[in-house]
C-alpha cells in the first residue's frame, strides 16, 4: 500500500454529502462568540475544549447533549449564522471539497432564540453560502432536517417550510434518535416533499441495535429514502444489506463520528470495508466536524491508516458521492472533469 501523508490526503478532491452545518462551527469562532451570547468560558484552553468538544468516545449521553447545546447557544443571530455558513464552506474548500451538502434543523437553531424565525435562519445561512461561492469554486446544497423527537405538528411545519423553499433546499432529512420513533408516522410528510420535488435522505441504522437494519429498510420503503445517513448497522442483517445493495442506495458513512458515538467500539471494527466489498455504495463524510474538532481529511486518514484505503478507494467513494449528490446537475457538471 502506498503511504499517504496528511498533505496528500488534504489535496485529494472530495465530495461530502453528510455534514451538519449547525455543528460545523469553527473552534476559534466558537471561543470568540461564546462570551458574546452569555456563555462563560472555562479558564483554560483544555477546559474550554472539554466544555464544547467531543474528542473521545461517548460514555454519558447527557453530557454529550450538553456540549451540543452549548455550541447551539452561539447560533444566536442572523449575522452569526451567515458567518458560520461562510466559514463552513471556506473550511471545506480548503480541505479539498468541491461538492458539499450541508444540512441543518431549523427547530434546533431556533430553540432558545426567539428572534430567529425559520425564514430568518434560512436566509442567513443561504446568504453565507452564496457569499462563499462567490469566493471559492465549490458547489453547495442545503438539506432541511426534520427532528424525529419533535411533535408531528412541528415536523409538518418544517416540511411545509422546506417545500416553500425548494428553490434553495435540495433535500429533506429525518434525524435524531430512531428508538421509539416509528418512521410510518412521517410517511405522509416525506411523500408530500418528494412529490414537491425534494430529494430524501434519512438518518438511519447508526445505533448498535438489533432493529437498526430493519429501520434502514423502512426508511427506504416507507419514507422514500434515496440515500441513508450512516446505515452501517445493515451489516447485522444480510437480507437488508442485499436490499440496500440491490436498490443502489448510497450510504453516507461517517467513520470518526461512528467511533465517537460508539456505533462500533473501535476503528478496526468499523464495517466500511465489509460494506464496500459486498457491493454497497459507500461515501465518506465528517458529520459534525465542529463539535468533533475534525475535518473530512481526518476521516480519510483513519480509513487509510486502519483500513488500508488507497487513493483509488477514495476516488471510487468520491465518484459514488458525486453521482449521488442532490446538487442540481448543471452545478455538478462544472466539477465532473475533476472526479472522472
Amino acid at each position: 500500500m502506498q503511504k499517504l501523508y496528511a498533505h496528500n490526503i488534504r489535496d485529494l478532491l472530495k465530495v461530502e454529502l453528510h455534514r451538519h452545518l449547525d455543528c460545523s462551527v469553527r473552534w476559534s469562532t466558537l471561543v470568540e462568540l461564546a462570551p458574546q451570547v452569555g456563555i462563560t468560558l472555562a479558564p483554560t484552553s483544555q477546559q474550554q475544549k472539554e466544555q464544547f468538544l467531543i474528542t473521545e468516545p461517548m460514555n454519558d449521553l447527557g453530557s454529550v447533549l450538553n456540549k451540543f447545546l452549548n455550541a447551539q447557544k452561539v447560533l444566536a443571530s442572523e449575522e452569526i449564522l451567515s458567518r458560520i455558513a461562510f466559514e463552513a464552506c471556506e473550511d471545506a474548500y480548503n480541505d479539498g471539497i468541491r461538492l458539499l451538502e450541508l444540512r441543518y434543523a431549523p427547530t434546533f437553531i431556533a430553540e432558545g432564540h426567539s428572534s430567529l424565525t425559520f425564514e430568518k435562519i434560512h436566509q442567513a445561512l443561504h446568504n453565507g453560502v452564496k457569499l462563499a461561492q462567490k469566493k471559492f469554486a465549490i458547489a453547495v446544497g442545503l438539506i432541511c432536517i426534520v427532528q424525529r423527537v419533535k411533535p408531528f405538528a412541528v415536523a409538518e411545519k418544517v416540511v411545509d417550510f422546506a417545500i416553500d423553499h425548494k428553490d434553495s433546499f435540495v433535500a429533506l432529512d429525518l434525524a435524531d434518535n430512531e428508538e421509539g420513533f416509528d418512521p410510518k408516522v412521517f410517511a405522509p410528510l416525506f411523500q408530500k416533499a418528494k412529490k414537491a420535488g425534494l430529494h430524501i435522505t434519512i438518518h438511519s441504522g447508526e445505533t448498535p441495535n438489533d432493529q437498526a437494519a430493519s429501520w434502514v429498510k423502512d426508511s427506504v420503503e416507507i419514507l422514500g429514502a434515496e440515500r441513508i445517513g450512516h446505515g452501517i448497522q445493515i451489516v447485522r442483517n444480510p437480507e437488508v444489506l442485499n436490499f440496500i445493495r440491490d436498490r443502489k442506495i448510497p450510504l453516507e458513512v461517517c467513520p470518526i463520528s461512528n467511533y465517537l458515538t460508539q456505533s462500533f467500539k473501535t476503528y478496526e471494527e468499523h464495517p466500511i470495508r465489509q460494506l464496500l466489498n459486498a457491493g454497497v455504495l459507500v461515501t465518506i463524510n465528517s458529520d459534525d466536524p465542529g463539535v468533533f474538532a475534525t475535518n473530512l481529511s481526518d476521516d480519510y486518514e483513519v480509513l487509510h491508516r486502519v483500513h488500508s484505503f488507497t487513493t483509488e478507494d477514495f476516488k471510487r467513494c468520491n465518484q459514488i458521492a458525486f453521482e449521488a449528490s442532490f446538487i442540481p446537475k448543471a452545478e455538478k457538471e462544472k466539477f465532473r472533469k475533476d472526479f472522472f
